[in-house]
């Protein structure tokens, strides 16, 4: 291989290993993965139109990222100030606060998405 696979494999082996350090240690990175393959089966059983998959795929990214993006961010502070700190502790709540958002939007699109199948 030359260089420049050399170093596109080994950008996704980080990748990866920076998935799998994400969802063994972060509960709520798990437990959102699994509403997300729950979301997909639902979707799948209800026969979502390319548009709502489109949407819905998004959606669940999104969460994900954001969870992740929090995961990391908590792990640079904590690194950069392992005593306690306010700043440090306002940049972890706000960025935890981001997440949330994120998941209750979630569920505004699922609800979007999946009533209108489900009361048909």
């Amino acid at each position: 291989m030359n260089r420049g696979t050399t170093s596109l494999v080994a950008s996704f082996r980080y990748a990866g290993t920076g998935l799998a350090h994400l969802l063994r240690t972060q509960r709520n990175a798990r437990l959102e993965l699994a509403i997300g393959a729950l979301a997909v089966a639902l979707g799948a059983w209800l026969g979502l139109t390319g548009p709502e998959w489109a949407v819905l795929a998004v959606t669940i990214a999104l969460v994900l990222i954001l969870e992740g993006l929090n995961t990391a961010l908590e792990l640079a502070v904590d690194l950069a100030s392992p005593e306690r700190n306010p700043i440090a502790k306002a940049a972890k709540d706000v960025s935890a606060g981001m997440v949330l958002v994120a998941a209750l939007a979630s569920i505004a699109v699922g609800a979007a998405i999946f009533l209108p199948h489900l009361v048909r």
